[in-house]
């Protein structure tokens, strides 16, 4: 299953951010929450965005996968949303304002998210 490589992917990508997360716990030292620390809250929210999005476009891509679309898209798709997480949590991490990495990566991921989600209402067709 293709599918099962990128899920696998971004669970090491997700365990990753969960690292930086306990990380900045640590540096700060904020047990609970988010505190009054900006480096904080963005490692936390690089964690809860990753976490809000790719679930569902991963079923997305095991749903894909099980209407038998074609392997380059599934691999395209994929190596998208992989790439685009990547991008959106390095931009994340570096500024609280709108980088080229944030911005690039969201527009990657909703890009993902709207050809999946067209690709499998135009296969009930």
């Amino acid at each position: 299953m293709i599918s099962a490589f990128y899920i696998g992917l971004h669970g090491l990508l997700l365990v990753a951010l969960s690292a930086l997360v306990i990380r900045a716990r640590f540096k700060y030292k904020i047990a609970l929450g988010e505190g009054d620390c900006s480096g904080m809250k963005r490692a936390i929210r690089v964690q809860a965005n990753f976490v809000e999005y790719v679930p569902l476009a991963l079923m997305a891509l095991v749903a894909l996968e099980l209407t038998q679309t074609s392997a380059i898209w599934l691999h395209g798709l994929g190596a998208a949303l992989f790439v685009g997480r990547i991008f959106h949590a390095i931009g994340l991490s570096e500024s609280e304002s709108t980088t080229a990495g944030r911005f690039g990566g969201t527009v990657i991921t909703f890009i993902v998210l709207l050809i999946s989600s067209v690709l499998l209402i135009i296969q009930l067709f």
